[in-house]
């Protein structure tokens, strides 16, 4: 029983940052990019799509300061997301899952972070002297920074969900429910992409959106940081790390 107890104890861990305290990090700052612009921030708060230019505008030349600041954040949590993907892919790979999922997650990742760090430049051009004063400019900038960090952000993030939860799901390094919420999330994030074309699916980026915040927290706290012993493993799974290796 103690040699069984030593193995585990000098069982190898993953070098890296924690992907749950980087989720937590990501979630915050994306949190906080939200706070100026929304009716906590204060009055006129950042319109919707469906709102008139003559609004977008408005908001655009009496908020530059708050949409600065939401552009400093949402930058911050766009590289905290990308590292948050090479992350979680690579702790995948060191627990011995070498599928194409990874792969896809971290494509998903990274143009999530990508696409987030576009729309956050263009709301901070947006925000400079004299822009706000041109309409048409004005609008052209902020549905640019909505189709990049709506659809542009909730599509390929469900690409990262779904190319993490697979594995993870297959391989029982995370309890079901984690990985079930995670596939349910990824279909909402591949739907969502469906709002360039119909209006009714604007709500779908919320919803694959904020619970997806709560789903990288828990696969990041959830997902193992240590690769059990091989005599740990099921004979089934044994034969697999062996092949693998």
């Amino acid at each position: 029983m103690n040699s069984s107890s030593s193995t585990r104890s000098n069982a190898p861990r993953h070098r890296g940052p924690h992907p749950g305290f980087v989720a937590v990090v990501f979630v915050v700052l994306f949190l906080a990019g939200l706070y100026p612009v929304t009716m906590f921030g204060g009055s006129p708060y950042f319109p919707g799509p469906w709102e008139t230019p003559d609004v977008i505008a408005t908001f655009f030349r009496l908020r530059p300061e708050s949409l600065v600041l939401c552009a400093f954040f949402h930058f911050g949590a766009s590289v905290t997301l990308g590292i948050f993907a090479a992350t979680i892919v690579s702790q995948l790979s060191f627990l011995g899952v070498r599928v194409a999922g990874t792969n896809i997650a971290f494509f998903g990742g990274l143009m999530t972070a990508f696409n987030m760090a576009a729309s956050a430049f263009v709301l901070w051009t947006g925000a400079r002297p004299g822009i706000g004063e041109d309409p048409m400019l004005v609008n052209a900038l902020y549905y640019l920074s909505y189709v990049l960090g709506g659809p542009g952000f909730s599509a390929p993030f469900g690409l990262l969900m779904a190319g993490v939860s697979i594995p993870a799901g297959i391989f029982r390094l995370v309890p079901t429910w984690i990985a079930i919420l995670g596939l349910v999330l990824a279909v909402l994030g591949e739907l969502s992409s469906l709002n360039l074309v119909f209006s009714w699916a604007l709500p779908l980026i919320p919803l694959t959106r904020f619970p997806g915040f709560i789903w990288i927290i828990l696969i990041g706290f959830g997902l193992p940081r240590s690769r059990k012993p091989l005599e740990d493993l099921e004979p089934a799974k044994r034969h697999q790390t062996g092949m693998r290796e």
